[in-house]
């Protein structure tokens, strides 16, 4: 079994997750390869676990690896904000929920989608192959004006414009189907100072395409709530972020639960009747060790943030 992928905040995630006794039930949202689900199986004996992932290639791969664990594990390939609306456990309400948002080292090296422009590779970028749309299906037929508010929006590249404009002439000449090209349009498009900076220019315009082709972003909006209501009361949610704009809508909702009062602010009297739906555990966010980033560069933008439910309440 090839294993890739190096999952981050392990120590941290089960030091905040750990169950407090035995018979508790997890949901890795995010299962990929099985790094996190195999930690707290091999540690708590009498944890059960649920799995999602909604790649079915790399969900192979975690199958296999947690062998040893069989009859305590069950898997759904699926996306998870499916899986959390359609909720199909019943009465089994999980104990611990976690959610790593980071695409697996899986995808950038094994799954030939086009997830990284280290390789040339066809234009795909879709976790899910149903998916309708890939990243050729934007750059090739999106308009100009779409694809720089997307690249600005979910990329935060500050030369969204001047890329968009690069690629929609390209594509005069024929259509972009892979990586390569794409990464070498952005390239060339860039200022020298830009091309010869920090990080390849193409990396921000990369995960912006990304995000859009899953849809990440409002899968996260439309999820946290959800999970949080199967939550049982006591119960623990973590979420490992990698950029500020999965960051800042999982630090908004947890604040939002963690307010007596959902009241709009200008309302002079409080009549909610509301309480406090879950306590933040971790006032700031979890960030890796120096030690961590030295054996897993990529690890060094993530966030971990845990809040435990208190209150069962409708919200």
């Amino acid at each position: 079994m090839d294993i890739v992928h190096y999952s981050v905040l392990k120590e941290e995630v089960f030091s905040y997750l750990k169950p407090a006794d035995e018979d508790r039930l997890m949901i890795d949202c995010t299962l990929g390869e099985g790094g996190h689900s195999e930690l707290f199986l091999s540690r708590c004996p009498g944890l059960n676990l649920v799995g999602l992932d909604a790649d079915g290639n790399i969900m192979a791969v975690a199958r296999k690896r947690l062998e040893p664990f069989a009859g305590r594990v069950r898997f759904y390939n699926q996306w998870f904000n499916t899986f959390f609306k359609q909720y199909p456990l019943g009465d089994e309400r999980p104990d611990l929920i976690l959610f790593d948002l980071g695409i697996s080292v899986f995808h950038y090296e094994k799954s030939g989608r086009g997830f990284s422009f280290l390789r040339d590779e066809p234009l795909d970028m879709r976790l899910d192959s149903e998916l309708e749309i890939s990243a050729a299906d934007i750059v090739n037929e999106y308009p100009e004006a779409e694809i720089a508010d997307l690249i600005y929006e979910f990329g935060e590249e500050r030369y969204s414009r001047r890329f968009a404009r690069a690629i929609v002439e390209q594509r005069k000449s024929g259509r972009i189907e892979t990586t390569g090209q794409l990464s070498e349009i952005i390239s060339k498009a860039s200022p020298p100072d830009y091309r010869h900076g920090r990080i390849h220019p193409a990396t921000r315009s990369f995960q912006a395409l990304r995000i859009a082709v899953n849809g990440e972003l409002a899968r996260l909006d439309s999820v946290l709530a959800n999970a949080l209501r199967i939550l049982k009361p006591g119960g623990r949610m973590g979420v490992i972020t990698f950029h500020s704009l999965e960051d800042r809508r999982v630090k908004h909702f947890f604040r939002s639960m963690n307010k007596a009062c959902i009241c709009p602010p200008e309302q002079p009297i409080c009549n909610c009747e509301g309480r406090r739906i879950v306590e933040i555990i971790t006032k700031k966010p979890v960030i890796p060790t120096e030690e961590e980033i030295k054996l897993n560069a990529p690890s060094r933008s993530s966030k971990l943030r845990v809040v435990k439910k208190i209150s069962d309440e409708e919200f």
